[in-house]
Order: structure tokens, then sequence, then C-alpha cells
């Protein structure tokens, strides 16, 4: 059994459920993979609460968060306005679980926790997009430095497994191409619009009162969300140190109910689409609305499912559907980064 010592920087939804699921399967993480996984420390915007060297007990921490308590308030833990740099300087640990709000001004405060985190070795595993998408090539160089690795499938759509298929299960093939539908918010708005004949107001307003959408929606809706998670596969999947001016994006703002009703009159589904494709030797990255034909893999994704679909040159085409898009969802597969970190993947990234 090896232990794993982890800081959790991010307490929010996906950092809680997150805790919640090391504490309800260690059993089967020691049986089935042979690590058992210590939350030594967990930062909020308030404070922390820190046990080196033997890990916090997930049982009070369980009662912390079922109380709705700070984490600072954690009884012979906390640490009142203590930072997550300052945690990460305090105490050894193995692997940083970064979870905090996604920034894409200057990816703070997770771009220092990363970079404090890789520059001493140690395993990265987040869900924040911010750092990833705006500083990729200098991350890139603090691993060739340090030794330290990345793992982001959880900013990449979550549950759904993009960059392990990508990287593992098409092993050997060329891939030509990917399309994700890859924000389950829009894809929501665009499936009421295609079922119900409504326009996206009202879609939107549905989708709100639902909590699919945010109170401001524009994160999803103009295309963002899904440019920073195709940025990501892009760099990931083909080598590249892409940026967010380097991605045409179009959202679904301007998609009108006469657009969804004409494309089902010619057999197709609007879908918003974020793809990679080489063309003429070179990468092009875009994020738009497409009608589908009714035979694509990811027309018959619906409502706030997920899907993505990579051509290939020697396996076809390859495409995978559905994951939470959940806190849950995305705890998973911060969990799921975690067991190929310490028992799949043994050699470093380059």
């Amino acid at each position: 059994m090896t232990p794993i010592r982890i800081i959790v920087c991010g307490f929010g939804n996906v950092g809680r459920a997150f805790v919640r699921l090391i504490e309800d399967k260690q059993e089967e993480l020691i049986s089935r993979y042979g690590i058992a996984p210590q939350i030594h420390a967990v930062v909020d915007i308030s404070g922390a609460a820190i046990a080196d060297p033997d890990g916090l007990p997930l049982d009070q921490l369980r009662g912390l968060m079922d109380s709705g308590q700070p984490i600072e308030r954690m009884a012979s833990f906390g640490r009142p306005g203590m930072s997550g740099a300052a945690v990460l300087q305090s105490i050894p640990a193995d692997v940083l679980v970064e979870a905090t709000p996604t920034n894409l001004v200057d990816g703070e405060p997770a771009r220092t926790h990363i970079n404090a985190a890789l520059d001493k070795g140690m395993d990265v595993i987040t869900a924040n997009k911010g750092p990833v998408v705006l500083f990729y090539k200098d991350l890139q160089a603090r691993m060739q430095s340090s030794g330290g690795r990345l793992f982001m499938s959880a900013a990449t759509a979550a549950a759904l497994p993009t960059l392990d298929v990508g990287k593992l299960c098409t092993a050997g093939a060329r891939i030509q191409a990917v399309e994700g539908i890859l924000n389950g918010t829009t894809n929501y708005i665009l499936t009421r619009m295609g079922r119900e004949g409504c326009d996206y107001a009202t879609a939107l307003q549905a989708a709100q009162d639902l909590g699919i959408a945010e109170t401001d929606p524009t994160l999803d809706v103009e295309g963002f969300d899904t440019r920073n998670k195709i940025i990501l596969i892009a760099n990931q999947l083909f080598d590249q140190c892409l940026g967010i001016t380097d991605v045409e994006t179009v959202g679904i703002t301007g998609v009108r109910r006469e657009d969804i009703e004409k494309a089902q009159t010619d057999g197709r589904v609007i879908k918003l689409i974020g793809s990679v494709r080489r063309e003429n030797n070179r990468l092009c990255v875009k994020v738009a609305p497409e009608a589908l034909e009714a035979d694509h893999p990811l027309a018959g994704v619906h409502l706030s499912e997920k899907g993505i679909s990579f051509d290939t040159d020697s396996m076809g085409r390859i495409t995978v559907t559905g994951g939470h898009s959940s806190p849950t969802g995305a705890a998973a597969a911060l969990l799921k980064d975690l067991i190929h970190a310490r028992c799949f993947q043994t050699q470093r990234q380059p």
C-alpha cells in the first residue's frame, strides 16, 4: 500500500466532492489500486486546515462539510488566513489537487499554487483551466525542469473522458480531427430549441430555471468554455502551445429558431462544436455552431450531455458520450487522474 500525501486547494463544490470520494472509496482504492490517499491539507479563500504527517481525519472533515463551516474552523487543524502558497511551502506532499475557481485574466491563485507544486516536483491534478490555458508553455518548461507532472482531465469536460481516449486509447494511430460537444449548458439550450420550437431566450431561461445555466451565462453561451477546453485538448493531443487568441470562437447567442428549423428540414441538427483539424499541413482550431448530419455520432447527444469524436487514420472514428456534468463528475475526473498518475503512468512527462 502506497500512502499519497495530498494538498487540496479550493474547497467549493468540486473540492468537497473530491474529499467525499476519497473517504467513500478508501477501501476500494487500497484493495484495487494499492494506494492510500491522505488529505494532508485543505485550503479555501479564508484559511486552511493542516495535518502533517498523518493527514486530516476524514470523519471530522466530513462533519465540517456537512455542517457548512469554513475549513479554518476545523478543530485542532484550522489555520485562519493561511494561503495555498503558504501551505505548499510549509508541508511536504506528493500531489496538489487544484480546484479553485477558474480565472482567465491572470490565472490566480491557481497559477501560484501550480507553479509552486511543479517546482517541488509534485504531481498536479487540476480542474482549473485558467493557468493551463493562459500559461501552458511556461508550465511545460517547469515540468521539464522539475520532473513534476500535470493532469487535467477535470478541466477538459469533467467526467467525459477526452484526453484519456485521445492519449491512451488511440496509441499508434494518428488523430486527424477532434470534434466535441464540450459544454452541457449550450447543448441543453440547443436541444430545447430543436424539440420545442422555442427561441434562444426562452430556452436559456428554462436552463437557468433548472440551474443548468448560470445567472450570467456568458462563459458558456459565447463559446468561451468550449474554447478553453478545446485549447487544452489541442495542446495535449497535437503537441501545441495554443492560447485563447488562436481559436476562432462563435457562441450560440446568434442561433435563431429559423436556423434550427432550416437544419431540421435538411435532416440536420445544430450543435456547438469545438474542433481541431489537420488541414493542408496546418492545424485549424475553432468553436462554432455547426449543422451536423443526422448520422453524425454527435448528433444524438442531447440536453446537458457532452461528447467527443476522434477521426483517426487507422482506427477510424471513435466517439465517447456521457459523463456527469456536475461537481461529482469533476471530482471523479480528479480521482481518475490521481489513480492514473500513481498507478499507471510511471514515466515523467517530457
